[in-house]
């Protein structure tokens, strides 16, 4: 059903903040209610500064401009966003899921649990691979234009990127073009490149902005950061260098200058692309260029691109499929319509379907976007509940007055029988601590096998990782050297004192074709019985002793208050280096995924604990650690 209603496209970028009202026309299509852009200065990019700048940002715009819309997409500043483009091979769709996992893990440069990652498929190569575009963001700068949108009261409906805004946008408003496209979108911090040719996108970000001219030209003429964007603006254009006379005007002449020296690193940068996309990507020489982006309309960039790049240059018009609402200004527009292709990619997200779909919206941040959505809900529930409690109110106090009376009746015979009452009371309690310590005791005699059963899992894991990891004729093999219980409570001194235990799979042979453990490391694994010595048996615990401060822990054992359930694993594996680069990793992640499949651990929170030992090749064995989480805590 085509929605009727409005809705708001807001860009935070990293020098303006652009905000347009769209809505859908009678054709199906997509129009222009009105838009507003604010300029964020140099607090655009900084860090510390730029949270309040561009709510004052919004806080002006909406003030300014008749807005009546209040749901909104957004798209999310360049230079937070990471973009790659990965090749997958060819797998069952059931695993696309899990390898792109693994991708974002190796590939995305912070801690997965502190972003908010997505993915799309963009289709497949001569070759049969999957084509992945992988973006991510810090959870804490989606959650700070979450607060800056709804202390506007703004409510957002999804995060976009601007390389996938920009596709949409141009996809939209010139289709797919013959032969090979290149856009290239100049903004305050950084820069997009996209290509697109014979129905298929690459995209690449680049860190050079328009705002590398105004810092270098301020820091030259020891201007403020505003006046030398004030100068740039006004007087700002990229010089064609050769024997073009320069301009009388000594700042003209001096911004000209360093605005040719920011066009040709980005210039440079632009070739390496394009050499990558045509080598690595399989694509062709692009035929044309079209320019969008704050600093694309500076004059002569286009005159510089054309003859750097060899290729025809126009600018990207992102309204050119766009209807315009009769009360906005066409020459007004016509000034800013090539910054606005991040705006329109973003309406054209609620109207239809698009060729690149993301959304990096939070899991936190939903969840409280769908509690308000139901907070008037909640409220009607409430009101009705109040109505309901009012009604019954009268019924209960003709009640009250009929129990008072049965009451007092009650209360006669009930006086003999109280005696009583206390008598099976202190029966009772004396029965419920007789049970009490037939549990503990219960307890205690199942707990003796507890260790034993659990070696025992992991002695299954070891297995069925070597199983799965096992190449002819190389051997492969893994064992627990220790394995520590983390105790709840304990220090690192304590925990040192704790007895560590070295498990290995039978199923590892001291010897194994060309390969041959060294017999001491054997006796120490337990690969082979000890030379000549023995351990004598320690004792068992008694059950029925009474318990003494001197117990493990410093506690009465058995008394509920410590228990564990998290145990660090030290493994050690067969060096298998000399099979390829990632065996050894390959053999430590299949050892985590058996752990996590046994149903005696807690699958999310089984992992690796610390690094992957990296060894040399003629190094035997090597070592990972395993934090295992048990569904059942062992109480002490």
């Amino acid at each position: 059903m085509l929605k009727t209603k409005s809705f708001l496209a807001l860009d935070f970028g990293a020098g303006s903040l652009k905000l347009a009202e769209f809505a859908p026309n009678e054709a199906g299509g997509l129009r222009l209610v009105q838009y507003g852009i604010k300029s964020l200065g140099l607090e655009g990019s900084q860090e510390a500064r730029r949270e309040g700048a561009i709510q004052r940002a919004l806080q002006e715009l909406l003030s300014e401009n008749p807005f009546m819309a209040r749901d909104a997409n957004i798209c999310a500043p360049g230079f937070h966003v990471f973009s790659k483009f990965v090749k997958l091979p060819p797998v069952d769709t059931a695993k696309v899921t899990q390898i792109i996992q693994y991708e974002a893990q190796q590939n995305v440069p912070f801690p997965l649990e502190e972003v908010v990652w997505d993915y799309q498929i963009l289709g497949t190569s001569a070759s049969g691979e999957l084509e992945v575009l992988l973006v991510a963001i810090k959870s804490d700068i989606v959650e700070g234009l979450f607060r800056v949108a709804e202390g506007a009261g703004i409510r957002l409906q999804l995060v976009d990127v601007s390389l996938a805004a920009l596709c949409n946008a141009f996809r939209y408003n010139y289709g797919d073009p013959d032969g090979c496209t290149m856009l290239l979108d100049i903004g305050a911090k950084t820069s997009n490149l996209l290509f697109f040719e014979k129905g298929k996108v690459y995209a690449r970000g680049i860190n050079i902005g328009a705002n590398s001219i105004t810092q270098e030209f301020g820091n030259e003429s020891k201007l403020a950061f505003a006046e030398a964007e004030r100068l740039k603006m006004d007087q700002g254009f990229v010089s064609l260098g050769g024997a073009y006379e320069e301009p009388d005007n000594p700042q003209q002449a001096a911004i000209s200058k360093i605005a040719r020296q920011v066009m040709t690193r980005l210039h440079i940068q632009v070739n390496q692309t394009m050499q990558f996309y045509r080598g690595q990507q399989g694509g062709s020489a692009p035929e044309r260029l079209y320019l969008s982006g704050g600093a694309s309309i500076m004059p002569y960039t286009s005159q510089f691109f054309a003859e750097k790049l060899n290729v025809p240059v126009e600018y990207f018009n992102p309204f050119q499929n766009i209807q315009i609402d009769p009360s906005i200004d066409l020459e007004e527009l016509a000034k800013v319509a090539h910054s606005m292709g991040e705006v329109v990619g973003l309406g054209l997200r609620t109207l239809a379907h698009c060729p690149v779909e993301l959304n990096l919206m939070p899991q936190k941040s939903l969840r409280r976007q769908q509690f308000a959505q139901k907070k008037p809900y909640f409220i009607a529930a409430v009101f009705s509940l109040v109505a309901v409690i009012f009604a019954i109110g009268g019924f209960q106090n003709r009640l009250a007055t009929l129990k008072r009376s049965e009451l007092e009746k009650l209360n006669l015979q009930l006086t003999p029988l109280q005696s009583v009452d206390r008598q099976l009371r202190q029966a009772e309690n004396r029965l419920n601590d007789d049970t009490a310590r037939a549990d503990q005791i219960a307890t205690w005699m199942e707990h003796r096998l507890f260790w034993p059963d659990l070696l025992q899992e992991m002695r299954a894991a070891m297995i069925e990782a070597e199983t799965k990891t096992q190449s002819p004729g190389q051997p492969s093999g893994v064992w627990v050297e220790t394995f520590t219980p983390v105790i709840p409570g304990r220090d690192s001194s304590a925990l040192a004192e704790l007895p560590t235990a070295s498990v290995s799979a039978p199923a590892i042979p001291a010897s194994t074709g060309d390969w041959e453990m060294d017999p001491l490391l054997a006796e120490r694994y337990g690969l082979v019985p000890p030379s000549g010595q023995t351990q004598p048996a320690e004792p068992e615990p008694d059950p029925f002793a009474t318990p003494t401060p001197d117990m493990e822990g410093g506690e009465a054992a058995g008394d509920g208050t410590n228990s564990i359930s998290v145990v660090n694993l030290v493994c050690r594996g067969i060096n298998r280096n000399h099979i390829s680069v990632t065996a050894n990793s390959s053999l430590a992640y299949t050892v985590v995924r058996e752990l996590k499949a046994n149903p005696h651990f807690v699958a999310e929170e089984t992992d690796l604990h610390g690094e992957i030992a990296q060894v040399p090749d003629d190094e035997e064995t090597f070592t990972f650690g395993v934090k295992v989480k048990l569904k059942r805590p062992l109480e002490m």
